[in-house]
């Protein structure tokens, strides 16, 4: 349960410090371009290697790949929903509630995970994907809907605790979960964060930054990969 906690604070911190530096300073977009492509290529070795390559080697192709595309499926019909209630005009909030909608199932998996001796490269790469998508939604916020500093910080906040939250729940219930349920929420949270990259951070990252921000992603792909050596 400790290092539970532990975890899901790890992947909390960059959030809410990510939170702060929003509201406070404007950070130069090729720097956010650059987090943004580093935290994709982390999240891609650790799909690969603590979510789904686990949950297929367990479960099979059938299980795995069926979770693995609900997870997708979920994500993308969820964040199309809040593309078109909220707008171009609130995407400082859509930001923060893309965060919560890949989170709660990243930081399950993360909690789950701990129960068979992983989750190193997942607190890595979700904590790295963290600070941009905070920064970011922050600054957004703060521009473009007049919030105070105290409110902003507090939403963020909640959304870190929240993120703990699961992270320790994911760990507390997987005890009684079976190898196939943990194997399903593994491949699930794959499938959110695939999403996710497609989506959102990987386009960001190239339309603020640019072409060479391949070289970024490719680095926080050896990182990942050498920390689970």
């Amino acid at each position: 349960m400790l290092k539970a906690l532990l975890y899901g604070s790890a992947t909390a911190a960059p959030l809410i410090v990510g939170a702060a530096v929003g509201l406070r300073w404007t950070l130069p977009k090729q720097l956010l371009a650059t987090l943004m492509a580093f935290g994709a290529g982390t999240m891609i070795a650790a799909v690969s290697s603590e979510l789904f390559e686990p949950a297929f080697h367990r479960t099979g192709a059938l299980v795995a790949g069926l979770a693995l595309f609900l997870g997708a499926g979920v994500y993308v019909v969820a964040n199309h929903l809040i593309e078109t209630r909220l707008g171009p005009a609130a995407i400082g909030w859509a930001l923060m509630l893309g965060t919560i909608l890949d989170g709660i199932p990243e930081n399950t998996a993360l909690g789950v995970s701990l129960s068979t001796g992983g989750g190193l490269v997942l607190v890595v790469a979700v904590a790295v994907g963290n600070v941009p998508e905070a920064i970011g939604g922050a600054a957004l916020m703060r521009d473009n809907h007049g919030l105070s500093h105290r409110r902003s910080f507090a939403l963020w906040a909640t959304t870190g605790l929240i993120l703990i939250f699961v992270t320790v729940l994911g760990n507390a219930l997987s005890d009684n979960l079976s190898d196939t349920q943990i194997s399903t929420v593994q491949a699930f949270a794959g499938g959110a964060t695939i999403a996710v990259l497609a989506d959102s951070l990987m386009p960001e990252a190239y339309r603020e930054g640019g072409w060479w921000v391949g070289m970024a992603t490719a680095a926080g792909f050896l990182v990942a990969f050498v920390l689970q050596g």
